[in-house]
């Protein structure tokens, strides 16, 4: 009795083929699987909005910086300007190496060896550019997640919403394509927007972490420029 009456509905709402009748028609797994779908694809356009922000704003920032630091400016200066509460990625490997070296040269002076102080800045540096960047790729594990699952989870729908369909048609003992049509409409709705939340996700994945393995170029290579300098002033001191 169930059946014949799924069976009447889809026949009564064969007419009705928008998006928001498609999903109302649904079976409920596939509801489930549509909201759980269009949730991950509201937060994948908010993870890229964050990160796209964050990075756009990080390399302004560094090169501002940058400026400042080739001007041939004191870097004690910049150091308690920008350093000692680094605001951005840059800053923050400036303050690392600036601290470390300072500290050095004040606990051992010139006992130290030139070799090991530069050992020191350097690790310190490097410890602080992983950690900056293990914050900027907070939530990349999620895109790449949304990316690969999203399609196979639309797909679970369509299947379900497909063999919902068959039964009820089955029940009714009429396969007409306007009887058909509906059924499979909503199912195959769950796939497209497996595919909607998926296909940007992939797309943002793959740009973003472009993006951030230039950043981090950028950081390793002023990294390697002001470890040269602090070795340099360091010899200049002993």
């Amino acid at each position: 009795m169930d059946r014949a009456v799924e069976a009447a509905n889809l026949g009564a709402a064969a007419g009705d083929l928008s998006l928001w009748g498609l999903f109302m028609q649904a079976d409920i797994v596939v509801k489930l699987v549509m909201l759980m779908l269009m949730a991950a694809s509201v937060w994948v356009w908010a993870i890229v909005y964050e990160k796209t922000t964050s990075l756009r704003r990080a390399n302004r920032a560094a090169d501002a910086f940058e400026d400042r630091f080739w001007s041939g400016g004191s870097l004690e200066e910049l150091y308690e300007e920008e350093g000692a509460k680094p605001a951005h990625p840059m800053a923050a490997v400036f303050g690392a190496a600036m601290t470390e070296w300072r500290r050095s040269a004040r606990v051992a002076g010139a006992d130290i060896a030139r070799s090991g102080v530069r050992d020191r800045v350097e690790r310190a540096m490097g410890v602080t550019i992983q950690r900056e960047m293990d914050s900027l790729e907070r939530w990349m594990v999620f895109l790449a997640s949304v990316g690969s699952t999203a399609p196979f989870i639309g797909l679970f729908g369509t299947v379900w919403g497909i063999m919902h369909s068959f039964s009820a048609i089955a029940a009714m003992h009429n396969t007409n394509l306007a009887v058909v049509a509906p059924g499979i409409a909503e199912a195959l709705f769950a796939t497209a927007i497996g595919l909607v939340a998926a296909i940007p996700a992939v797309l943002a994945y793959n740009k973003i972490s472009t993006d951030m393995s230039r950043l981090a170029g950028r950081l390793e290579g002023f990294a390697t420029e002001f470890g040269g300098i602090l070795s340099r002033q360091s010899e200049e001191r002993a």
